[in-house]
């Protein structure tokens, strides 16, 4: 059982820290205590809180398969900044830092670097229409750079202005790395520096960011432990580094990021205007077809935009229509009488998925099993079925996404379709489907939650 320790930032954030009237012990080792102290923030490429209030976030998901293979149970406290994570460390209140650190030689001196298990460059990005680009650490100097306070970020400015003194920046010690993202996006800020990762969450929601430059190589995000933790950090080294370590790791990238394709600036710029001219109109038909069918409503209104661009008269030239663009065939299945009616379609659309979702084997785990009724409701059941057992002769696995990704393509590959039941599809569409749907519900979601 995962307890969750909510701290209020700004007064005192931990009794310990800098000052504070009183004081608190030193936190226990989790080998004898058998509880994980964790210090985190929340972001997208760290710890939040889903649509149904559930912890969810890259670090949430290594920490918490980490712990769970040791047997241990997570306390995890939230801070508002980096700063208030690496302070936690030091005052001895938390057991372990993950909040997307960069491992930096200055800050080894201080803590014990646990594993790293993310590789980044660090960027700086500016608004699309800023002019000029700065496109090299030359043109850098006369633009506005506002980074977030004792992030990596300070030192790697510092470093490039002993070469270019003209180069000025602000710490902010209110502002995390995503709100000065969109406050690039708004113009209210000129540029500012964040890591790989993030832009590549961020820049979905917010396509007039641009990336001027690469400010670093590749460096390491991961973990940090007390200074005096040596143990718990070469622990969590030996088992990021494990069989184990590994295929969590994978997982993490698989749900987080691997989906995430090349930046489209004009489709993600359509997506963010219809959001707020067509989707207002229809988010009520998407959360009635949540409640009649269980398929999330965000889900629904993704898989729709994906269909029709939220067109209750779209039509393909091979006679599917409508906003779920159904066939006639499919339309009479799950009742649908009218296919340009976008009420009739989105309840229609939504039994449509719902059906092919129970028609799997309840074995297979989610998300898993929500990505391969998708594939199913874009090549059809039977494509999906062919393309399952062709897994299995190649011994792959049938119920992971991340395999069937793989297999998919193989149904258009004359090597392999003959010898299935249904023969030839176009296998790597439902790979790329499923793909732009994670995409826009991404960017759709934060409109469910309003």
């Amino acid at each position: 059982m995962l307890q969750l320790l909510i701290q209020v930032s700004g007064l005192c954030l931990m009794l310990a820290l800098n000052g504070c009237t009183g004081s608190e012990p030193e936190v226990g080792s989790p080998f004898e205590t058998n509880v994980l102290k964790v210090a985190t923030r929340n972001g997208s490429t760290t710890y939040y809180l889903n649509r149904h209030e559930n912890p969810v976030g890259p670090e949430y998901a290594l920490v918490s398969d980490y712990a769970e293979a040791r047997g241990w149970t997570v306390e995890w406290t939230m801070l508002d900044s980096t700063a208030a994570v690496l302070e936690s460390l030091e005052a001895g209140t938390t057991n372990l830092a993950a909040a997307g650190l960069t491992h930096l030689e200055s800050r080894d001196e201080q803590l014990a670097r646990g594993p790293a298990h993310t590789e980044i460059t660090e960027q700086l990005v500016c608004h699309r229409d800023s002019r000029p680009m700065p496109r090299t650490p030359n043109e850098i100097p006369g633009n506005e750079i506002v980074v977030t306070a004792d992030a990596s970020y300070v030192e790697t400015l510092e470093n490039l202005a002993q070469d270019h003194p003209e180069i000025t920046f602000t710490e902010d010690e209110d502002r995390t790395t995503e709100v000065l993202l969109s406050d690039v996006a708004d113009k209210k800020v000129g540029c500012t520096v964040a890591d790989s990762n993030i832009v590549q969450v961020m820049r979905r929601h917010f396509p007039h960011l641009e990336i001027a430059m690469n400010l670093t190589g590749g460096r390491n995000l991961g973990w940090y432990a007390p200074a005096g933790a040596q143990e718990l950090a070469n622990d969590a080294h030996e088992w990021m580094n494990s069989r184990e370590g590994d295929e969590a790791i994978t997982r993490m990238e698989n749900r987080y990021f691997a989906y995430i394709g090349d930046f489209d600036f004009v489709d993600l710029r359509a997506l963010t205007r219809r959001i707020d001219q067509r989707l207002p109109q229809y988010i009520a038909a998407f959360r009635r077809a949540e409640q009649e069918t269980g398929m999330p409503a965000d889900l629904l209104a993704a898989l729709a935009y994906q269909e029709s661009h939220w067109d209750p008269g779209a039509r393909s030239p091979t006679g599917v229509r409508g906003l779920m663009m159904l066939t006639q065939s499919t339309a009479r299945e799950v009742g649908v009488e009218n296919r340009l009616d976008p009420l009739e379609a989105i309840e229609g659309g939504a039994r449509y998925l719902a059906d092919r979702h129970r028609r799997l084997p309840e074995t297979i785990p989610e998300p898993d099993r929500t990505f391969l009724a998708l594939a199913s409701y874009n090549i059809g059941r039977g494509h999906l079925l062919d393309t399952r057992a062709l897994a299995r002769k190649l011994g792959r696995n049938p119920d992971s996404w991340a395999d069937m990704r793989e297999v998919l393509p193989l149904k258009a590959d004359k090597r392999y379709y003959p010898s299935t039941r249904y023969g030839y599809a176009r296998g790597y569409e439902p790979v790329h489907y499923v793909q732009r749907i994670r995409n826009y519900r991404d960017v759709i979601r934060p409109a469910f939650n309003e």
